[in-house]
């Protein structure tokens, strides 16, 4: 909610010529009353709004006039320069309409004098022939015609001549456009002038009608009729014409149909007409002659699709459908239209005209509505539900439903809309609910899955019009299924669109059907109840869509429901537990009172806090571990829908509690919200502080809103002066040394948009904050620094905040000159770093200096002469500093250059050259180009610029355009590529220890090459060359330097580029003097950027070259100049046709997708203008497609293989959008078609582009599922948008099918089966399927289960999945059935296991989708059809025995015998159940007792398929082994199989299986907290012996699990008879097995060994020294799993070791560890807090939650069973380890570990200064282990507070030594970082960032050890109460929560 700013509106002022103003002057009077002295004074006027008063004075002025008869020629003169005026105003200023309108109320005496004035100019307007006059005078006789009588009286006195010109400017305007063919911008214009002439020809037919009704007839007037007749034939012409606009063939359809219906007699046959002319089947003969010489065109058979839709959309438009007024001929021309569309939807591709095509089909229904108000019972029963036009009606709706385009899928909602009622109309009198149609359609709509878009807007309609009960009485939960979606974003709007209409037609609903006030209860129940489920519940996606889109409806609607929201919300805060996970009740509650209050419906802020919710639940909320929480309840406190709402103190306070815990947010989004609702509160403060300086002006009390305050207006203004103070104050405190990229950029945004908010103002304008008066040298200062972040992010908000503080605060800081030399030169030192970020601050710093005004004087001083023109100017001083800086930096980087010319390898160690052009760039960027001054000097430079930056590339190219940049290995194939890399060859040799570097070599023909050559080649690949630095200092040069400099400075030269043909005012005609670029050095451009994208092969330099070549092709098509519009054409034939003749030797790059040719091909077509016809998308199109599907070999595969790759390329363009799509059929064909060719790289570049069309067709994949729900289409809606591929897929899969599997056994691979199953298996049946027979999935079935024959395993599974979409729900049983019944039987002699298999496969997957989508069936029909199905199965049962050889197809079987046992599980009604009643269990336990797993396995090696047979029947035995375990119980029988035995199996996959079986099982009772269950209970002998010997890692890791989840107390005695270990030394074997590499395995050892030592310690309370080796041996191994180097896993299982043992080793009021071990575990615990794992902070906080919920811990803080997020739970756990100190008693050897911490020991101040020898560029490409998100002073910061609250002065003496000791090197340590930091060269923070840092803040910390050391000593009067009040805000005590 921020300031919104009242738009100026602007009026061009009108004017008169001088002969007029000397006419006023000579009538006007000298009182200045009449007339002519109120133009005078009008016209005199400047600014147009206030003439508009004078205006509408006119008629006033005229009704004062006596007119007697008496001539007057004031009046009349008066009234012509009104006429004159009028004529000469644009059509779009506003004076024009005020005129207008004042003249309508002229005195009638003056009328015809007026309108005579008005005939006059109109008349001569008329008579020009100034073809670009046209336009003016079209939109003056427009506005004639609106609502202005004299001027409608002026055209109709003139209407031959008026007719005569719209014919002839039609006429020129049109030959006009065709003389400039091919330029775009004249044509545009052009059109657009031919679209206005179209519309008022129209609105002159509408607007001027005959009196006597026979105006426009033959007989009438033969004048007016042949120009009627001439415009109704350019209409027809403009039509039929393609080459125009469409919306101007469109318009055209609307005249014509216009003229016809006016001209044409008799009207009553007029619908017959225009029948015959839909149809094309007009008669001549019987036609007026004059119609069919005027559309005769429109007559013929061979009209084009988009003629006939435009003349459909005319008939609706412009015919009179009310009210039955054409009769019969009416009704028929209304169905006759509506069958042309439904024609025109299969002929229609092209996505404009697919859109037009929907509006029609809309406007169609809305006609229809008007004709069945008062139709014939015929056509009613032709426009029921039931009628084939509903049906197609409702097919389109369906097909179009999800189509791409948002406003398509708008229309079908209004045509769905409009069928409901069309059909309510039809039917009359009947019942709405009861309706069969309706009814029908509902249970079709509610049976579609929740993925389909349209279901949602379809399903609204059908309330809208039918009410929600009977959807409701269908099922009830269809709320909670809505809301369940919400978590997908792309379904979010059309859900909460559908939610908003069923909850306000239900409660308007109940509030109708009951008496009583209990309805609310129930739609509370129905609405409210699911909405707050999923708050406190649910993923965080699905919970910030409904508080975004369905609490603020549900509010706005019902605000009365905020109050039962609440009362549920707070009765369950303090009953949950939560996790981190979860936002619970807390959250819930925070969304619903931040929503209600910005929405308006909490009166005030205090109503908010007293009566809904506490101070308390606030701060929890603003600390709260879920991010979302925090954010919901920070806006509770900034957002308001008062802008002026003043804000309490309260709220300022919790504000600043909030950014002291939350600046390190390493989201985004949260970072983005924080930032935003921040802003919103200093816009309320700002505001809100005017309205209180009013207050105090007027000396009156505070209004009764803002009472809030309870504060005189001067006390509020302080408070806010000081809150704004605060705030800053601790945003520049988070700027320290070391903070984090998210601390610094929270902070750098919150500061600028308080610069922002509160800007620097000029006068006496008060303001309640500046702060500028906040900035010294120190802040000035920081935010310099931010310049050296390596996060670009932080730098540009660095400039932009001290960019917008006054010039008083920046002028002042640059005073020394000294240090604004050394500040220069560090940014020209950085301009030639090796590391990329350095050149980013360089520029940086030179922008800062050029705008201030703050350059050296040693700089300026030899310019000072040449440039001191408009010196006093902040521009002229701008530009002067810019061009001086620039050639400072072009002499430097011409002296590199040509450096770099003599050797590349000291260019690449010692200055790069990419960081001067990159400066250069951004010098460029923020000057205002279009308003320079020295213009003269800026050519010159730019000529210069251009000449450096091709010599620069130059240097560089033979590496990027060599055939292996990355490891300068030249393989190129032309003589001339490698003469150029000869001379790095030769730089490179002498110093380089690799042979192959020796010569370039050229590429052999022959296919032979020396092995030994290439092993030494690649043995020496990574050594480096040494070199001589800047400063005579050697450093190492690797090849990856090389390029990285090379690739950089091609790069930066492509941006240059872009960014002067961008940026730079180009030449549009030769003789101008006043631009930059001339055309010679644009085509000079092009030239380059064609050059490079062609032949580079690196693509970090192509793809930034073609960001700037964009540039570059956008500029040219805006161009005036036709020279260069032509440009991007006549490259992109020349590229083409290149193409075409591309070979082996061609420098055309066939390989890395074809390098830069894709993007090269993307620039020229993306620029296109998108309004107009896309000759060039088109004709490019066709020619790649040409090559793509060619045959022939004769030319080689290279071009095909590009054309391949740049199809791929332009169907990933974003910026094509859906011009691509109608190329995407012939894009498929091309992809499958080409992955048959026997050429490899034809195959790669046919599946990149396949993959490419499916991302395309079906949208980027957002699930994890392979086949993601949101990611597939319906068959009908695939194949109506391509249809071409419906017979072509078909046919490819016929003819693969056939070929499948051979008669002679040998399978035929064939390669297209792949990608034909992979779009098959995307698609899915529509709801029309079973009503219309085309474009039907039925024909595709039998291929697919043919497909599933194939010989390829992969293939079988596809197909098999492909299956289950084609096969609607009501098909699935008896495609089971024949599918069962295809399979062999066990006497048939001769089948192929292959068959079986996938047999098998389609049937296992057909019944998995039937049992999942069958849940709306009845369970009678749903058991009997799978108890059919079960029938069928058991025929085949030998397939699961040892009668089928196969384990694979033994496998499938198997596993469909799973799936049954699974659903036949329950019983219907009355029933017996129906495995029993099927004998299934007795044949399934016969399988199951007569398997390997019972009898032993007889094989000794690994069978094909035999562990995927173990794993299903595993999982058959499993259920059998729980079923003879209930029916044992109680019972000593012996089991014939138990998990013991299954345990026992030698095969993994067994054990596997059957260990998370009894995992499953131990968790679950583990959460039951009823203890182990008996079958674990038996069974821990055989889980301590398999522990003992298994090998298999996640065998053995099961089963530490499962032991880890059982009571130790169960199992642990067991331990020395079972595995012969004591119980002790099983714990020791546990650790070993934690302190080992494997990830999982260890973190599952660490806490079965905490579960162990846990129990050790509560059993040996009284002899705890025996285990007091194994406690530190568990403590030493906790801190080693806390590292940041380790596995995620392993520190998050030490996390949660350490929550589990918190109370008992952390938080223990009797110690049970020593000291130092204690506080090692606690420092475990700050590790983890600052770890750079989110997750891993979360788990840590977790650890602190615990530690403060005891009870000797949970008094001493109000945050005690709170989740706290990372930042405040780490000063929480500091706070809390403070205390635990002093409980323990343990201050005294405490102390001096925790001062151990705040110095850092270990750590010497001499490591973090780094060698002047070991420079950082010759190690850019070393990386190690970096956290983001910890800071060291924070840390430090958050120590010291609770021990600067703990301690007190005058410490005992015994321990004073440890105390000295470390004050002893504290101090030594604070003299060596102060030398240190001596030692470093001037701007130091910027040139040598890291060790600046680190010393800087090294210093910190020695400073608050001493600083704590001398106050224990007395020497610092510091005191409790003088720390910050966030200090001691966490351990503030426990505040009572009555309240809540």
């Amino acid at each position: 909610m921020g300031v919104k700013k009242k738009r100026e509106t602007q009026v061009a002022a009108l004017t008169v010529c001088q002969e007029d103003l000397k006419t006023l002057r000579s009538f006007a009077d000298a009182e200045g009353k009449n007339l002519a002295s109120l133009l005078l004074r009008c016209v005199q006027l400047t600014d147009g709004v206030s003439q508009i008063y004078y205006i509408k004075q006119i008629v006033p002025v005229l009704e004062k006039v006596d007119k007697n008869g008496v001539y007057d020629p004031a009046i009349e003169n008066c009234l012509r320069i009104i006429a004159s005026i009028y004529f000469s105003l644009t059509l779009k200023n506003p004076l024009k309409k005020v005129l207008a309108s004042s003249l309508n109320g002229l005195p009638e005496y003056f009328v015809t004098d007026a309108t005579y004035c008005f005939i006059f100019y109109l008349q001569e307007d008329l008579e020009t022939s100034d073809l670009y006059a046209y336009r003016k005078i079209m939109d003056n006789i427009s506005s004639c015609l609106e609502n202005f009588n004299v001027g409608t009286a002026c055209v109709v006195y003139l209407l031959k001549s008026v007719l005569r010109f719209l014919y002839k400017s039609l006429t020129d305007i049109l030959e006009e456009n065709r003389k400039f063919a091919g330029n775009h911008i004249v044509q545009t214009q052009l059109m657009n002038d031919l679209l206005v002439g179209i519309r008022v020809s129209m609105t002159l037919v509408q607007k001027v009608p005959s009196p006597e009704g026979y105006l426009w007839s033959d007989s009438s007037n033969c004048l007016i009729w042949r120009v009627m007749c001439g415009l109704l034939s350019i209409f027809t012409d403009f039509l039929n014409d393609g080459d125009l606009l469409q919306t101007v063939q469109s318009t055209s359809g609307l005249a014509v149909i216009l003229f016809v219906k006016n001209m044409f007699s008799p009207s009553e046959k007029l619908p017959e007409l225009i029948s015959s002319l839909l149809l094309r089947s007009v008669d001549c003969s019987s036609t007026p002659e004059w119609f069919v010489n005027c559309c005769g065109s429109l007559c013929s058979a061979d009209v084009p699709v988009s003629t006939l839709l435009f003349l459909c959309h005319g008939a609706l438009a412009m015919l009179d459908w009310r009210d039955g007024g054409m009769g019969p001929s009416g009704e028929a021309l209304l169905l006759d239209t509506v069958h042309v569309l439904f024609t025109l939807t299969s002929q229609i591709k092209e996505s404009t005209l697919e859109m037009f095509l929907s509006r029609v089909l809309a406007s169609w229904t809305n006609a229809a509505l008007h004709v069945l108000e008062s139709s014939s019972p015929s056509l009613k029963d032709c426009l029921n539900g039931d009628s084939s036009i509903a049906r197609r009606l409702l097919e389109y709706v369906y097909t179009h439903w999800e189509h791409p385009l948002d406003a398509l899928r708008h229309q079908t909602k209004i045509i769905f809309r409009n069928l409901l009622q069309m059909h309510r109309l039809t039917t009359e009198g009947k019942d709405v609910v009861t309706d069969p149609f309706f009814l029908e359609l509902t249970k079709s709509l509610l049976q579609l899955e929740w993925h389909i878009k349209g279901k949602y807007a379809c399903l609204g309609c059908l309330v809208e019009s039918t009410g929600i009960e009977h959807i409701l009485a269908i099922d009830k939960t269809i709320p909670s299924q809505i809301l369940e979606v919400m978590g997908d974003q792309s379904l979010v709007p059309y859900a909460s669109d559908l939610l908003e209409t069923m909850f306000k037609n239900h409660r308007s609903h109940l509030k109708s059907q009951t008496v009583t006030s209990t309805w609310m209860d129930e739609w509370h129940e129905t609405w409210v109840s699911p909405l707050l489920s999923i708050l406190c519940g649910g993923n965080l996606d699905q919970k910030s869509y409904v508080i975004d889109y369905y609490l603020p409806r549900l509010l706005n609607y019902s605000p009365e429901s905020l109050q039962y929201m609440v009362k549920i919300l707070q009765a369950s805060i303090d009953t949950e537990t939560g996790s981190c996970n979860r936002r619970g009740a807390l959250g819930a509650l925070m969304a619903c009172l931040r929503t209600a209050r910005a929405h308006g419906h909490l009166q005030s802020a205090t109503h908010a806090w007293e009566n809904l919710v506490c101070g308390a639940r606030i701060k929890q909320g603003l600390i709260h571990q879920h991010c979302q929480v925090r954010i919901d309840t920070l806006g509770l406190l900034c957002e308001s829908n008062r802008s002026t709402e003043v804000v309490s103190t309260e709220e300022m306070e919790w504000v600043q509690f909030f950014i002291t815990y939350n600046l390190n947010s390493q989201s985004p989004g949260e970072r983005q919200q924080i930032c935003s609702l921040l802003k919103k509160l200093f816009c309320r403060i700002q505001e809100s502080s005017q309205v209180l300086y009013k207050l105090e002006q007027r000396q009156s009390p505070p209004d009764s809103e803002n009472e809030c305050s309870r504060e005189r207006p001067p006390v509020s203004l302080q408070q806010y002066k000081n809150f704004m103070s605060s705030v800053c104050n601790i945003l520049f405190e988070a700027l320290f040394p070391g903070s984090s990229y998210s601390t610094r950029f929270s902070a750098l945004s919150i500061l600028g948009s308080v610069a922002e908010v509160f800007p620097v103002l000029e006068g006496n304008i008060q303001t309640v904050y500046q702060l500028n008066h906040d900035i010294d040298a120190g802040r000035f200062q920081i935010l310099m620094e931010c310049f050296t972040s390596t996060f670009e992010e932080v730098k540009t908000l660095a400039f932009g905040l001290l960019m917008k503080l006054s010039s008083s605060v920046t002028i002042g800081q640059f005073q020394d000159s000294e240090k604004l030399q050394d500040l220069f030169q560090a940014a020209l030192e950085l301009s030639t770093s090796a590391k990329p970020y350095d050149c980013v601050t360089a520029s940086y710093l030179l922008n800062l200096l050029i705008w201030q005004d703050a350059l050296p004087a040693s700089l300026t001083a030899a310019s000072a002469q040449q440039l001191t023109r408009g010196a006093g100017k902040k521009a002229a001083v701008l530009e002067r500093n810019t061009l001086v800086v620039m050639k400072c930096l072009m002499e430097n980087l011409e002296d590199e250059i040509s450096q770099a010319e003599n050797s590349l390898l000291q260019a690449a160690s010692s200055f790069p050259m990419y960081g001067r052009v990159h400066c250069i760039t951004r010098a460029f960027q923020r000057l205002p180009l279009n308003a320079l001054q020295l213009v003269s000097e800026w050519r010159l430079v730019v000529e210069r610029l251009l000449l450096l930056a091709y010599r620069l590339s130059a240097v560089v190219s033979p590496v990027i355009q060599s055939s292996s940049p990355e490891g300068l290995i030249p393989m190129d194939t032309d003589s001339e590529s490698a003469n150029r890399l000869q001379v790095i060859l030769n730089e490179i040799q002498p110093r380089d220890t690799n042979d192959y570097f020796n010569q370039a070599k050229l590429m052999k023909e022959c296919d032979s090459f020396d092995l030994e050559d290439l092993s030494t080649s690649v043995s020496n690949i990574d050594c480096c060359t040494e070199v001589k630095g800047k400063e005579g200092t050697t450093c190492d040069v690797t090849a990856q330097m090389v390029l990285v400099c090379c690739w950089r400075s091609m790069k930066e030269v492509a941006l240059l580029l872009g960014t002067l043909c961008q940026l730079l005012p180009m030449q549009p005609v030769p003789e101008s003097s006043d631009v930059l670029l001339t055309v010679p050095q644009v085509k000079e451009m092009g030239d380059y950027f064609k050059q490079h994208l062609l032949q580079s092969r690196h693509r970090g330099a192509f793809e930034l070259a073609y960001t700037g070549f964009v540039k570059l092709t956008d500029v040219l098509n805006r161009c005036s100049n036709v020279g260069l519009q032509k440009l991007p054409e006549w490259w992109l034939c020349s590229v083409l046709d290149e193409i075409k003749s591309s070979g082996p030797s061609s420098k055309l790059c066939a390989t890395r997708r074809s390098a830069g040719i894709p993007f090269y091909i993307q620039a020229l077509l993306a620029s296109e203008p998108k309004k107009g016809r896309l000759d060039l998308l088109k004709r490019t199109m066709r020619e790649l497609i040409s090559l793509a599907l060619s045959t022939d070999t004769s030319k080689g595969a290279v071009p095909q293989v590009h054309a391949l790759n740049i199809l791929r390329a332009l169907f990933r363009d974003t910026r094509l959008g859906e011009n691509i799509i109608p190329f995407v059929a012939d894009g498929a064909k091309a992809a499958i078609l080409g992955f048959t060719s026997p050429v490899w790289a034809v195959r790669n570049s046919s599946t990149l582009l396949f993959s490419s069309l499916i991302t395309r067709i079906f949208g980027v994949k957002r699930g994890k599922e392979e086949l993601s729900k949101t990611n597939r289409m319906t068959g009908r809606e695939f194949f109506s948008r391509f249809p071409e591929l419906y017979p072509f897929l078909l046919k490819q899969l016929e003819t693969v099918a056939s070929t499948v599997d051979s008669e002679t056994g040998e399978p035929d691979r064939h390669p297209s089966m792949f990608l034909l199953l992979l779009v098959l298996e995307r698609l899915y049946p529509s709801p029309m399927d079973g009503t219309s027979s085309a474009l039907s999935l039925a024909p595709f079935v039998p291929f697919i289960i043919r497909c599933g024959r194939s010989p390829i395993y992969r293939s079988r599974e596809m197909a098999a999945r492909a299956l289950v979409p084609f096969i609607t729900i009501d098909q699935m049983p008896s495609t089971l059935r024949a599918l069962l019944d295809s399979l062999p039987n066990s006497t048939d002699q001769c089948f192929r296991q292959n068959h079986i298999h996938g047999t098998l496969l389609q049937v296992f997957h057909l019944l998995q989708a039937y049992v999942t989508d069958s849940r709306h069936r009845t369970t009678a029909d749903f058991q009997q059809e799978l108890s059919d199905v079960t029938a069928c199965t058991k025929a085949k049962l030998w397939l699961a025995m040892r009668q089928n050889p196969c384990l694979v197809t033994r496998a499938v079987y198997i596993d469909i015998l799973f799936l049954l046992t699974n659903c036949l599980n329950r019983p219907a009604e009355g029933k017996q159940p129906a495995l029993e009643s099927l004998g299934l269990w007795e044949d399934v336990r016969g399988i199951v007792l007569g398997s390997e797993l019972v009898t032993g396995f007889p094989w000794t090696f690994k069978v094909p398929g035999l562990p995927q047979y173990l794993q299903s029947l595993t999982k058959l035995a499993i259920p059998e082994v729980w079923a003879s375990l209930a029916e044992a119980e109680g019972q000593a029988a012996a089991l014939p199989l138990s998990f013991s035995r299954l345990l026992e199996s030698s095969f993994p996959e067994v054990r596997l299986l059957t260990l998370d079986t009894l995992l499953e099982r131990a968790i679950s009772s583990e959460l039951g907290e009823k203890g182990s269950p008996p079958l674990l209970c038996s069974m821990r002998e055989e889980f301590l012996l398999l522990a003992m010997k298994e090998n298999h890692p996640g065998c053995f890791c099961r089963v530490l699990k499962i032991l880890c989840h059982m009571n130790p107390s169960e199992w642990l005695p067991q331990t020395e008879c079972c595995v012969h270990l004591s119980p002790k030394e099983f714990l020791i074997w546990t650790m070993d097995i934690a302190s080992k590499d494997r990830s999982e395995v260890q973190s599952v050892a660490l806490r079965l060994a905490s579960r162990v030592i846990a129990y050790h310690v509560q059993t040996c309370e009284e002899n705890k020294d025996s285990i007091a080796a194994e406690l530190r041996q568990w403590v030493q191994l906790v801190v080693c799993s806390c590292g940041d180097h380790l596995p995620t896993t392993s520190r998050l299982a030490a996390a949660d070791v350490l929550t589990s043992t918190a109370p008992l080793f952390l938080t223990n009021p009797r110690p049970i560890l020593e000291l130092q071990d204690t506080l090692s575990l606690w420092r475990c615990v700050l590790t983890l807090l600052q770890s750079e794992e989110q997750t891993v902070r979360e788990a840590a906080a977790e650890i602190v939650t615990t530690a403060t919920s005891q009870g000797n811990t949970c008094q001493s803080t109000e945050f005690a069973f709170c989740q706290v997020n990372a930042s405040a739970a780490l000063a929480l756990a500091l706070a809390v380890l403070c205390d635990l100190l002093r409980q323990w008693n343990q201050l005294v050897p405490g102390l001096p570990i925790l001062l151990g911490w705040l110095l850092g020991e270990g750590d010497d101040p001499q490591d973090l200064v780094q060698d002047p020898q070991q420079g950082e560029d010759d190690h850019i490409f070393e990386k190690s282990e970096v956290n983001f998100w910890a800071e060291t002073l924070t840390f430090v910061k958050y120590l010291c507070r609770p021990l600067f609250l703990l301690c007190q002065p005058g410490w005992p003496s015994d321990h004073s030594q440890k105390l000295c000791h470390l004050q002893t090197v504290a101090s030594e340590q604070r003299l060596l970082v102060s030398q240190l930091l001596r030692e470093l060269p001037p701007s130091a923070e910027f040139l040598k960032t890291v060790e600046h840092t680190r010393l800087r803040i090294q210093e910190e910390r020695t400073l608050a050890v001493l600083r704590l050391l001398a106050f224990l000593e007395g020497k610092d009067v510091l005191r409790a109460e003088d720390c910050p009040s966030e200090w001691r805000q966490l351990m503030a005590p426990r505040a009572s929560e009555a309240a809540c």
